[in-house]
């Protein structure tokens, strides 16, 4: 009998794993943008406002070194989530040369509405698991993630510049 999931073997594209991350991740990506798009952000600004929430008051660099994110590539997400409002420089309060990054106002009344559609955004991808298969899920995918070497809970797509 031919097995046609064997290593080598001619498969198609649906019975490769590699095409169907591609695929998904695509679909996922895309899908999250236009529905953060009502919020005024992208799914980069969400990745960084989120990890900002958990360091409110970090350096530029320090934020920059803790994402694996060139610091020119940090500036402009900063700059442009200042400019919507929802990021502020400060001076730090232990380094003159250095800006302390926190949210504002806006921002914490964005976060919420946001996370909430980044829930709604993943029930509706896994709609067809059950818990235990949604456990599981996550289990393999932080055990892949962490064998291609991504730090944990940061997303490439912060390395962009901000859209």
């Amino acid at each position: 009998m031919f097995d046609d999931s064997a290593p080598g073997t001619d498969r198609p594209l649906a019975g490769r794993a590699n095409f169907l991350l591609s695929q998904l991740g695509f679909h996922v990506a895309q899908t999250f943008a236009v529905r953060l798009a009502p919020l005024g952000i992208a799914p980069n600004h969400f990745g960084l406002l989120m990890h900002l929430e958990r360091s409110e008051g970090n350096t530029q660099q320090q934020l920059a070194d803790a994402l694996g994110i060139h610091r020119k590539v940090m500036v402009g997400l900063l700059d442009d989530l200042e400019q919507r409002d929802l990021v502020e420089r400060r001076r730090h309060p232990s380094d003159r040369r250095a800006h302390a990054i926190h949210l504002t106002e806006a921002s914490r009344k964005l976060l919420p509405r946001a996370r909430r559609v980044a829930d709604q955004h993943e029930d509706e991808i896994l709609t067809p698991l059950d818990a235990n298969e949604r456990a599981r899920l996550i289990t393999v995918l932080q055990r892949l993630a962490e064998h291609t070497g991504s730090p944990a809970g940061v997303h490439p797509g912060l390395h962009q510049p901000a859209a």
